[in-house]
Parts: C-alpha cells; structure tokens; sequence
C-alpha cells in the first residue's frame, strides 16, 4: 500500500496493513522515538492503528497541539490509575484535556489533602516506571455496560448508556487498570517523565449543583523535567502578576459583594481606563468612526427582533415595569442598527461606522466569574461598520491595521482564528456560507496567517477571533470582527444604491480590547503592574527630602500638570529612602528627589523604575525627555525584552 507522508512523498509497504509506529521507524529512529500517535486521513489514531489501503499519514509529535493533547489525556488516566490503587473505591467519571495540562473528575471515599497528592504522584511514578503497554480494546454496548457494572464504575456505566446508539465504544487497558476513551493514547506510560498534580477543586457532577460533588485532580506533566520546571515558574510568575492582588496593592480596582462580579473603578483604575479610552477613541476619530451613545435598558421586543432573547437570554438581565418587559443591553448591535434607520441613506454615505464606549452587562454565573476577566458590568470598545459588500474587504483590512497598530504598541502578539457557522445560528444558510467565504478569501489576499475554529462563529454571522499572546507566553481572546448579513435584514435596514434600487448594508462588528475590564487584567499581568509611561496612572512622583523641599516640589508638579503630565508629591515625613522604596513598590516609572540644590537650581535628581539613578536634570529637560516618551508610547527594555521572549 502507499502512504503519503507530509511534503508529498509516497512510500510504499508490503502485506496487509502497516501501523503508524512502523511508518515512523521507517523514516527514522529519532522520529520513532518522538512519535506519540498520528494522523491518519486527517484522524487522530494510536500508533498502533492498524493502516490497510492508501492513505495520507502525519506522525504526531510533542511539538503540536495534537501532541499535547495526546500525552496530556494519557497522564489523565495514569493519576486516576494511581488514585484507584490509593482509594480503591473511588469512582471515575471524566478526564478531559485543558489548553495546559488536564483534570479528572472522581466520586472519592473522602476529601483529597495535600498528603494525598504527595501519594498520588508518587504512585504515579510507580506506574511511569513500569512502562506499561496501553492497549485499545473495541466493545459492544452490552459488554462495555457488564464489564464498568462488574467493577462498580457505574458513572461509565451512566455515560455508555447516554452514547448514541452507532457510537463505537472503546477502552484502554495499562498494567490492571482499564478506562473508557474514545483515545487515542501514548503507546506506553513510561513516555511520561516529569509530571504534576497542580490543584485539587470540587465539580458537580455534569456541571449540575444538584449532583453530588467530585474531586477534581487538576495535573499537568511534560516529556522533560527541563520543560515541567519552565511551566511551573510560568506559574509562580503569574501568581505574582495576578491582576486581583496588584489592582488591591496599586489602588486601580475593588470587587465587593455589594457588586458582585461588576468592579468599582478606583481613581488610579479609572484613570488607566480612561487613558485607554481616549487612546482608542482619537485614533478612530482620525478613521472616520462616529461616537454615538444608545440607552442600557430597552424593551425586550427589541431583542426579538435582533435575535438575542432567543440565543442569547440565558446570559441577559430582565425586568418589569408598568407591565411592559425591559431587558439590560448585553451587546450594542441592536440599538445600533435603530440609529442607522434614522434618516436614509446613500451608497454614497457609506462605510458608515459608529463606535460606543458605554456600559454592557451580561450574567454569567458565579463559577464563571473571574477578576476582571469574566465579568458581569463590562464595557467594550465596541463599533458597527455599515458599508456595501464591495466595501468588506477594504473594512476588514482597515480593522485588520488598526488592531495590528493596537497591539504592537502594547508589545503584544496576536493569531487569527476563522470561526464558523455554530450548532445554533440564525438566517439562511446561503448567506452564511457567503460570509464565511468573504472572510476566508479577505484573509487569503491579506495573506493572514489564519486558522480554523469551526463552529465557534456569533449566532448572526461568522468572525474573526484574535489570540493576544502575552509576556509570560500565555494566550488571551481579546479582539473580534464578525461578519453579519442577518440583522440588517431583520432591522429592514436599507440604502439607495447606484440604480436607485434599495440594498441592505452589510454590517462588521468590531472590537479591538474587547472588554476594556478584561483588557485591564491582562496588560496588569502582562506588564506586571509595571505600565509603560505613557499608561501609568502616575506617571510621576516627586520626592520632598524634607518640609523646606515641598514648595519646589509643588512647583515642579504644576509644571508637568500644565503639559498633562500626571504628577503627584509625597510630603510625608518619611526618610527619602523610605519613600524610594514605596515609589518603587506603587511601581512609578519616574520619581524625582528634590532638595537644597535642586530647588536651588531648578532641577530634578531623576530615578527611573527601569534604570534606577539617572543623575540631575533641569526641570525642563526632564519634561522634554518624559513628553518625547509619552508622545512615542515607547516601551521600555524590560517590556521589549518580554515581548521579543
């Protein structure tokens, strides 16, 4: 038979069939030895999977998404094989695989402690060190249903009988333990070699509070210790930069119960916010966006007819009055398109483009909420582009631009993802599948390094989702542009065209952060509360050395308030030392000593966060040089350093 291997070469085997791990040893022993599974026609199989006609073959490798998944599911069922030895009548339900690391959900005898874990990975490395075979074994619904009866696993017994009736059922089988999967596998434990249990966290059962609650085993393990030990100081190094701890420290945001899940903006907080905002909203000035402002709280008919009360309600906040029902705007689309209805329109006037900074809410349950990150009151810098469908390519490439401008001068990197047509969607499909394409060829001409993300798309239309990479390597899905032929329909939005005739607009909604909240908490982390100058909240503290100082320090504020330099003085009676250090824990980019011979001279003894002492400047050199600064945006070595790792 003939395999063909990715670059397009063909090989060809004798007998009557061939297994991915003889496919890898054929090419190579280096090959073989990384192997973890394959890719037969396009499906991911053991490596042992028995290959009987032509096909098309990609040996996966730890240096792949598929890879990690594939070890990562077999390190779910090595830490419940080690439970089950410890906890004999713990029960399994399920062990899927996250985007670093995995988890297992088990019905213990007793809450797992610390000492347990400690046992657990030391069990673990028992099961490592025995390389055990990992076989799959195929069975029908009846003996799969005997088979987890027989050894009291009876949650697998409850998950067989929800399969569909055509489903294929398998089990993998290492040493004495047996589980079911789907898979597929590593060919043995022993590829394991440094591992991790990270957390312990209860789960209902099904997400359902009214199931009983299991130990969630979160773990992550890795082909090196080398690479577990990267992972884990990735993980420390985030505990120090959570957005939670620094906001409370740098005086920029509170959560309180009063409020849950919805932030108050503290004066530092607001004012990075609004720094943002402004930011963004001159930039779009300058593109030709429009700043409109529509109500929060509108009649809920409003959202029948945009679609939202039937696809979106379960994340909406409702109420009555006077008999009439009103719901909280979760998205600005709807209200938009009612201004865009307002007068008539020419083919001439568009792209039209409105842009709205105002407060959204959404309910998301208590589970879900986290920090800034997932929040119930969000606002986002969120804008509608009304314009002709052969305006959509030059509007994507415009947003396109903008993003990348955006975000190269946060030192952040960014990945495209296509998301397609959901389970769930409204409109015609023919129209959907015009979309998708339109969106497709855009990033082709562009020449956009994209992926796939099938099924993911907004219930209206196709998007484009943005992955922000940041300076710990984690990744964040921030901005977005979604591509919407149905509401204009729905809203009987229209324009005159050349001929007369009346066309509906197509519309692109488009957001650059996102949720300014949640695009708050990741530049907290990404820049460890360490803000490039032009964004910090304070940008300048002026040391008085002792009371005699104060009035030269005073002077000196107003003169760097006078060019919107945010400035403050600390006159407390505290050793200069003392208050160096402070500046330096508030995170201040510069702070200015000043006594006897700065008054005297009208200069500054300059210390930056980055560099420490720079030495005396004039007062008026130092606003030239932190105005040149601010005017660049410029990031400093630390960040360019981050951002380049």
């Amino acid at each position: 038979m003939n395999i063909t291997l990715p670059d397009g070469s063909v090989r060809s085997y004798e007998g009557g069939q061939v297994t991915p791990a003889e496919v890898a040893a054929s090419i190579g022993k280096g090959l073989a030895k990384a192997a973890l599974a394959a890719k037969v026609d396009g499906r991911l199989v053991d490596l042992s999977h028995g290959i009987k006609q032509d096909a098309e073959i990609a040996i996966v490798t730890w240096d792949s998404t598929e890879g990690h998944e594939v070890f990562w599911h077999t390190s779910t069922h090595i830490m419940a094989q080690a439970v089950k030895r410890l906890f004999p009548d713990a029960q399994l339900t399920v062990g899927p695989t996250l985007d670093e690391g995995y988890f297992y959900d088990i019905d213990t005898p007793r809450t797992l402690t610390p000492e347990d874990v400690e046992k657990i990975e030391a069990e673990m490395k028992k099961i490592v060190d025995a390389d055990f075979p990992i076989e799959r074994k195929e069975l029908s619904r009846e003996d799969a249903i005997a088979y987890f009866t027989s050894i009291g696993e009876l949650y697998k017994v409850e998950i067989i009988k929800d399969l569909p009736e055509d489903e294929v059922i398998s089990a993998y089988t290492q040493g004495e333990f047996t589980d079911l999967c789907y898979g597929p596998h590593l060919p043995s434990t022993g590829k394991l070699k440094a591992w991790k249990i990270t957390n312990i966290a209860g789960a209902y059962w099904r997400g359902d509070q009214n199931n009983k609650q299991l130990q969630r085993l979160y773990g992550v393990s890795y082909p090196s210790q080398k690479e577990l030990d990267q992972y884990i100081f990735r993980i420390e190094e985030a505990k120090k930069r959570d957005h939670r701890r620094l906001g409370k420290e740098l005086g920029l945001f509170s959560l309180r119960e009063e409020s849950p899940a919805i932030p108050f903006w503290l004066p530092k907080g607001r004012v990075l916010w609004n720094t943002l905002r402004d930011w963004s909203y001159k930039t779009q000035l300058r593109l030709g966006y429009q700043e409109i402002n529509t109500p929060q709280v509108l009649k809920v008919d409003l959202f029948h007819q945009s679609g939202h009360y039937d696809f979106y309600k379960e994340n909406m906040y409702f109420m009555n009055q006077d008999g009439t029902e009103y719901g909280l705007k979760p998205m600005n689309c709807p209200a938009h398109c009612l201004v865009f209805s307002e007068g008539v329109h020419s083919y001439r006037d568009l792209p039209i483009r409105y842009s709205e900074y105002e407060r959204l809410h959404r309910w998301e349950y208590s589970g879900a909420v986290h920090g800034l990150m997932r929040v119930r009151g969000l606002c986002q810098d969120d804008a509608h582009l009304f314009c002709t469908e052969d305006q959509i390519e030059s509007e994507i490439m415009g947003v396109l631009k903008l993003l990348e401008q955006t975000y190269t001068t946060l030192g952040l990197k960014f990945k495209v993802k296509l998301s397609t047509r959901p389970e769930e969607f409204m409109g015609d499909i023919e129209l959907w599948n015009k979309a998708e394409a339109t969106l497709e060829r855009t990033l082709n001409d562009i020449k956009a390094d994209w992926v796939l993300n099938p099924g993911d798309g907004a219930f209206y239309g196709p998007k484009l989702d943005f992955d922000v990479t940041d300076s710990l390597g984690r990744t964040w899905q921030c901005a977005t542009l979604q591509l919407d032929f149905q509401l204009p329909l729905r809203f009987n939005l229209s324009y005159v065209d050349r001929d007369g005739s009346q066309k509906a607009p197509i519309i692109i909604h488009r957001a650059i952060f996102g949720s300014i909240e949640r695009f708050i908490g990741i530049l907290i982390e990404h820049f460890a509360g360490a803000f490039p100058t032009w964004l910090a909240p304070e940008q300048v503290r002026i040391l008085a050395i002792a009371d005699r100082h104060v009035e030269f320090a005073e002077q000196v504020k107003e003169k760097l308030l006078d060019y919107e330099v945010r400035a403050t003085v600390d006159s407390d009676h505290e050793k200069i030392g003392y208050k160096i250090r402070n500046g330096q824990l508030q995170k201040v980019p510069y702070m200015l000593v000043v006594g006897d011979r700065e008054a005297e001279t009208n200069s500054v003894s300059v210390r930056s966060r980055e560099a420490g002492d720079l030495g005396s400047k004039s007062v008026d050199d130092f606003v030239a040089d932190i105005l040149q600064e601010i005017k660049e945006k410029r990031l400093s070595q630390s960040h360019l350093q981050a951002t380049e790792a």
